[in-house]
């Protein structure tokens, strides 16, 4: 029989990056509030987590950053008139965002890394295991990656990374792990794990993608953990001597993801994201499809 270990319910979001890829929309706007059709970015990863039974959720912001908050808590004064008008499709809609979770925030102050970022979590995670959704990576509803990685974690312990099959010369932009088959189809125990390595050096194809569900050990190496590439601490290094030490936090789990993903992080990808996105809506499909077709054959 499967051991059982502790149910997850705390998902870290990072959200201190400063976006400056999107210059100079993110001036003054964070990044993570950018509108994906009519949502911001980041209540797309929030979702996620609340639909993997994930409902305490702590943000790791930093200046500028208070829209986010903003966006999570309740406007009295727009319910208010909206509620006046009898709007109450918007009004849902309003709420909506301020009814999906119990919401927490921490700044992380220096900028050094996203390992650095997850640390920042530890007073508020304790020494429960967690997940980690980075908001650049957009996984889409039908594709219930989150919960599959939670359902792996409560079965086997240790830590579990989301994976994707990638072209060989674009390794390099990922982390990426060396792996071993189980008896499941779709996951594979990590053995190694490297930094965007060279596509000459690399072990395989597996690039990490941003969804994690962490064993607290993770702290207790992060802390001891001196910035690599880029003069940041990498989660990476701290993953990598998980999985070489399996009696310190367990072993690391990956699962192969092979369903729709959306990468908001680069402006090429972000338009991408929102016509595929856009296309599927069932209120505003047909007739964008419609416009879309016409558009391309013009440019043709």
């Amino acid at each position: 029989m499967t051991e059982s270990h502790p149910r997850i319910t705390k998902a870290v979001i990072p959200a201190a990056g400063l976006g400056t890829r999107f210059l100079p929309a993110t001036k003054a706007t964070p990044k993570e509030m950018l509108p994906v059709v009519d949502k911001p970015a980041i209540q797309y990863v929030v979702e996620e987590a609340v639909s993997a039974g994930l409902d305490d959720v702590l943000m790791i912001t930093g200046r500028n950053k208070r829209p986010l908050e903003d966006h999570f808590d309740r406007n009295y004064e727009l319910e208010s008139a909206l509620q006046k008008k009898g709007d109450a499709s918007r009004l849902a809609k309003v709420q909506e965002s301020s009814d999906l979770a119990t919401m927490h925030y921490v700044r992380q102050g220096d900028p050094k890394g996203l390992g650095h970022a997850v640390l920042c979590a530890a007073p508020h995670v304790g020494r429960e295991p967690f997940a980690v959704l980075l908001g650049d990576d957009l996984i889409d509803p039908r594709d219930p990656l989150l919960a599959r990685m939670v359902e792996v974690q409560e079965q086997r312990g240790g830590s579990v990374i989301a994976l994707m099959e990638v072209a060989p010369e674009q390794i390099h932009l990922y982390g990426c792990a060396a792996v071993e088959a189980t008896d499941e189809g779709d996951l594979v125990k990590v053995t190694d794990l490297v930094e965007k390595p060279d596509p000459a050096d690399a072990p395989s194809n597996y690039a990490i993608i941003g969804r994690y569900v962490l064993d607290p050990h993770i702290f207790d190496i992060l802390r001891k953990t001196e910035p690599g590439r880029g003069g940041e601490i990498q989660i990476t290094d701290a993953l990598q001597q998980l999985a070489a030490d399996e009696k310190v936090g367990g072993p690391v789990h990956g699962v192969v993801f092979k369903g729709r993903r959306y990468d908001t992080g680069d402006r090429g990808d972000y338009l991408r994201a929102i016509v595929r996105l856009a296309c599927e809506r069932e209120d505003l499909g047909p007739e964008f499809r419609t416009w879309l077709r016409s558009y391309v054959a013009e440019e043709m």
